[in-house]
């Protein structure tokens, strides 16, 4: 009886493990880059319409930084996680707030964001931010690039 039901099981299991090899297009994707590709939409940000920086916002996004960020990024190198000074430079608006928003969602469903998580073998905290305190923190990290 055992037998009888180990090979149905077995065969189970070899369909599933097949199923999570992925398409020949993924592959393909990672082999010329596309992978990961920044535009892909994880997380609640679609997109950021950005415009001058706003200094007013940029100081919000600092206070944020002081007491939100600190403990685990630095501006200028690395700590537990990424250094943030130059963030902007790196990384697509949205996908910094996302990251700031949704982390969770981030690395489960991002090729960057799973990278990341990765490299650093932390998952960043979710800090319970607004989509307003998200946006402020980008806005100083626009501010740091310069």
């Amino acid at each position: 009886m055992t037998r009888l039901l180990t090979l149905p099981l077995l065969l189970v299991l070899a369909l599933s493990l097949a199923a999570c090899g992925g398409s020949s297009s993924d592959s393909s994707e990672e082999a010329n880059g596309s992978a990961s590709n920044e535009t892909t939409t994880v997380g609640p940000v679609k997109s950021v319409d950005l415009g001058p920086i706003e200094d007013q916002l940029a100081a919000e996004g600092k206070e944020l930084f002081d007491v939100r960020c600190k403990t685990c990024h630095l501006l200028d190198g690395e700590h537990v996680g990424p250094a943030l000074g130059d963030i902007t430079e790196r990384r697509d608006p949205a996908f910094i707030m996302n990251m700031i928003l949704a982390p969770e969602e981030m690395v489960q469903n991002h090729p960057e964001a799973r990278k990341l998580f990765s490299e650093y073998g932390v998952m960043m905290t979710n800090q319970n931010l607004s989509r307003e305190e998200a946006r402020a923190l980008l806005e100083y990290f626009r501010q740091q690039a310069k």
